[in-house]
């Protein structure tokens, strides 16, 4: 039997290197669509909801007509953070010195300048961000110039429906987040692969069927697939019976994870996101269709929170071990971690890129 292939993985500094988050910064996170949250997060006029794409402070609005609009939350005057939390408002007020911006974001009032003859408010309103849906997924993207949401997610709304899920007829359950101490790429490549569950974790190998030959793997333009059949009904870990015949997990690049489970509809979507070279901010949505069982959904959560648990110890390993600096890169499987090879050559490709 020949022996299983292997390929280089990026340098190991890259994932605790200030100037290489600076530069994904600039050239990913600045010009890529992340998802930001729900609809229900600005479900009517007045509506906003602070969030952020990257490092960037994003703060989405509902207009008086209901447009659903996104801004840098930052005011143009000193660069106060705008707003906090959410909540409903007919103007978003700085409170610094109390700048004031309608909901399409141009300069409303700001004291004082009226004696101020200079002063252009037109040239002074909110920064603007793309903002589109998929169902109730809110996404941004801070670069006017991108293409559109529906072009980067390609394939991905017609494999997550022909998989037995209507995003139309899901409802939002609960946030969970979650701080890491670990690089943001090694939290995605830990998500992209499956070679681990079995050894790591046990609940989830018990529900999902991970073996090479029952789980699949899938390289798209713009994002990363894994497909697992349940094992034994769910394996006693849950009941594994329902439209849903098998789970996918997906990564939308750069940073958007999708998860739906075998069974009752359902879907958790959220965003990877880099607090520093070697911590990371996480935040899961859970949508479910109506009606479903609340104990069906406590045995998904509790299983869906083991394996987090279990991720968190990974990770936090793997980011000591990177940045000891005795050894300059890792190897991967050419066929059990080619998706983390897809995804180091789009995150290779898009730093390559002229800024």
């Amino acid at each position: 039997m020949a022996s299983a292939q292997s390929t280089r993985t990026i340098p190991w500094d890259w994932y605790a290197d200030p100037a290489v988050l600076r530069l994904e910064q600039e050239r990913i996170f600045r010009m890529s669509w992340q998802y930001a949250g729900h609809t229900g997060d600005v479900p009517e006029p007045g509506s906003f909801a602070v969030t952020r794409a990257g490092h960037i402070p994003i703060v989405l609005v509902r207009d008086g007509a209901g447009e659903l609009r996104g801004f840098v939350n930052v005011c143009r005057h000193r660069g106060h953070l705008l707003c906090e939390g959410a909540g409903r408002r007919e103007t978003l007020q700085c409170p610094y010195h109390a700048w004031t911006y309608d909901l399409d974001g141009s300069l409303r009032a700001a004291p004082r300048c009226d004696d101020e003859p200079g002063l252009d408010r037109a040239a002074l309103g909110l920064v603007p961000v793309q903002v589109d849906t998929w169902g109730p997924f809110v996404f941004v993207n801070p670069d006017p110039a991108a293409a559109p949401l529906a072009e980067h997610l390609g394939e991905l709304p017609r494999l997550v429906e022909d998989g037995g899920v209507d995003v139309d007829g899901l409802v939002f359950h609960s946030r969970a987040e979650s701080e890491l101490e670990a690089n943001w790429k090694v939290c995605a490549e830990n998500y992209l692969e499956c070679y681990h569950c079995a050894v790591a974790h046990p609940s989830f190998s018990k529900a999902i069927d991970v073996a090479a030959s029952a789980y699949a793997l899938e390289e798209h333009p713009t994002f990363s697939s894994q497909y697992g059949p349940p094992k034994n009904g769910g394996g006693g870990v849950y009941d594994a019976a329902g439209r849903v015949g098998r789970g996918q997990f997906h990564l939308l690049f750069p940073n958007t994870a999708i998860n739906v489970m075998p069974g009752r509809g359902n879907l958790s979507i959220g965003p990877i996101v880099p607090l520093g070279a070697e911590r990371t901010y996480r935040f899961l949505d859970y949508f479910f269709e109506p009606g479903i069982d609340e104990e069906w959904v406590t045995d998904y959560l509790e299983l869906d929170d083991r394996v987090g648990a279990e991720d968190r110890a990974l990770v936090e390993r793997v980011q000591l071990g990177m940045r000891s600096g005795v050894i300059a890169e890792g190897a991967l499987l050419a066929r059990s971690e080619r998706l983390i090879a897809h995804f180091e050559r789009l995150l290779v490709a898009a730093l390559a890129a002229d800024a």
